[in-house]
């Protein structure tokens, strides 16, 4: 493993070698010297709005775990976003269940899965986490949890996704889309070269001032799934996993595949061995395809990942993915590299 002492000359995004007015920002020798230094990445364009939730918290010296909930809440009240929270798409049987789950620094993780008619279940599994014996609550039970400690009840189909919802049942043909480059964009004004044609899990890690590592995820699943299915977005270790030795990484896309390898926990073990961020999630998602190769050609998994000096990085199956990043000197959306062009 390399020595975090001799960690010279990196750039803030690793090998991404992103920069910002031009100038490529730098990393501190010493692993120390990230204490000041906070930084939040997340899944997709739209992490940057989420981003903002989260560097309300870090900007004020305040914790990665705290960060990290407010920052995922964004998208989880967000009607527009058909893929997390409130306005998700539902499953066939016209049922909006969601996801998540959240790990602190000192290995505490919470889960919850299969939970209806709550807006923010980010939340309800930090309180699994805090408030009982469990790792992981599930469907009636998570929902009886939440009401107890006093969510309020919530409608979460719109009137959007009930008519997409209707649209389908027409053919009731399940086939999730691959989320690849295909809408128009101005260059001038588009914070990254294409976009995918429909979002999916927001994952979430950061580091915060103390130089601690906090992670949250979190969606509604895929679109039209068979009712009770669950993805890797709430399986610590699989849609995210978080090592304050090491780093922490987190997941999108087809959660089956992600959670055949792992992926999230394989992520920061690779980590774990000196790989860069961007590396690691690199050779995940190649396990992905050694284990499926026809398969890996028809969907789309991704990967992002932070490690303990701030580096951060990303790589997906197919183009079409980004990540967003924030700390004191960036705040931008960045396209991800694909093992297929």
């Amino acid at each position: 493993m390399q020595s975090r002492r001799k960690f010279i000359g990196a750039t803030l995004l690793g090998s991404a070698a992103i920069l910002t007015n031009k100038v490529a920002l730098g990393l501190p020798q010493q692993a120390e010297a990230v204490k000041g230094s906070p930084i939040v990445l997340s899944t997709w364009d739209f992490g940057k709005t989420a981003n903002v939730g989260a560097w309300d918290v870090l900007s004020k010296g305040g914790r990665a775990l705290d960060a990290v909930e407010a920052g995922v809440k964004i998208p989880e009240s967000d009607p527009n976003n058909q893929t997390i929270g409130y306005g998700g798409l539902p499953d066939r049987d016209g049922f909006v269940t969601l996801d998540a789950c959240i790990m602190d620094e000192n290995y505490n993780c919470g889960s919850v899965m299969c939970l209806e008619d709550i807006e923010h279940p980010i939340s309800v599994a930090r309180l699994v986490m805090e408030k009982t014996p469990h790792i992981i609550l599930v469907g009636e039970g998570a929902l009886q949890f939440a009401l107890a400690n006093g969510f309020k009840r919530k409608n979460l189909l719109t009137d959007k996704s009930k008519k997409d919802w209707q649209e389908w049942l027409k053919t009731s043909k399940y086939n999730p889309e691959i989320n690849v480059e295909n809408r128009l964009y101005d260059k001038k004004t588009d914070p990254m070269p294409g976009g995918p044609k429909n979002h999916d899990t927001i994952g979430m890690v950061a580091m915060d001032a103390n130089g601690n590592l906090g992670g949250a995820c979190t969606t509604s699943g895929l679109a039209y799934k068979m009712h009770g299915r669950v993805g890797d977005s709430p399986v610590i270790g699989a849609g995210l996993y978080v090592d304050n030795e090491v780093g922490a990484a987190s997941a999108s896309g087809v959660g089956e595949e992600v959670i055949r390898i792992v992926g999230s926990h394989l992520v920061v073990e690779l980590m774990r061995q000196g790989l860069k961020p961007e590396d690691a999630c690199k050779k995940a998602v190649e396990r992905i395809v050694q284990r499926g190769p026809e398969r890996a050609k028809k969907i789309q998994v991704a990967f992002v990942a932070l490690n303990k000096q701030g580096e951060v990085g990303g790589y997906s199956l197919q183009p079409g993915f980004s990540y967003s990043v924030r700390s004191n000197q960036v705040d931008q959306v960045v396209p991800a590299k694909s093992y297929f062009s």
